[in-house]
């Protein structure tokens, strides 16, 4: 008998808004090893405004409920963070408070992987663990293992693949342990209803 796997949806999320975005291109390289039957799709968080309640109260702009929708119906969200100042960007930030408002907050209960690269050696480590802290505060599933710090991002990541091999491998074990963790929460779920 042959087994079918069904479509996995991952909407992912560069925490750099620069072009030539290292984390960008780590996204488009992992669309390229991504496992067989998962869509990986790089969403854009360049038109979300800086938050103000006062903007908040007329309701949502049209960048962010566009991001909420995404994430909503999504299977699973992938983050790839660079490491500013010892944390995650600003833009990124933002972000993830203008989400975070109610109603229907699109991260609680959604699994979501992180990574991240920079040009240093230590990748984005302490970046992804405050994006980690932010994540668990909005009560997302985040991926505990594996994590994946991408050090010397240029020599590791091209324009849309991996250069290096055990990178690419790293990546890899991410998306399929991501894809797993996500279909069980799921079945935890069909089961406690």
């Amino acid at each position: 008998m042959q087994v079918v796997e069904t479509p996995f949806s991952v909407v992912a999320i560069s925490g750099s808004l620069r072009d030539e975005s290292h984390n960008t291109r780590i996204l488009k390289a992992a669309r390229s090893i991504a496992p067989y039957g998962m869509e990986i799709r790089v969403t854009d968080i360049s038109d979300v405004p800086m938050y103000n309640d006062d903007i908040f109260k007329q309701g949502f702009p049209s960048s962010v409920d566009r991001l909420r929708w995404e994430i909503e119906s999504a299977d699973a969200v992938l983050i790839a963070t660079p490491e500013y100042n010892s944390s995650i960007p600003g833009v990124l930030k933002n972000t993830l408070d203008w989400i975070s408002r109610p109603p229907n907050q699109p991260f609680n209960e959604k699994p979501v992987a992180i990574l991240g690269g920079s040009p240093g050696r230590l990748g984005t480590v302490r970046a992804q663990a405050h994006l980690r802290e932010v994540l668990n505060g909005m009560s997302a599933y985040v991926l505990p293992k594996p994590e994946v710090f991408i050090g010397q991002v240029s020599d590791a990541v091209g324009e849309d693949s991996f250069r290096d091999e055990r990178t690419a491998q790293f990546v890899t074990r991410l998306l399929e342990s991501l894809r797993a963790w996500a279909r069980s929460l799921q079945a935890v779920a069909v089961q406690s209803t």
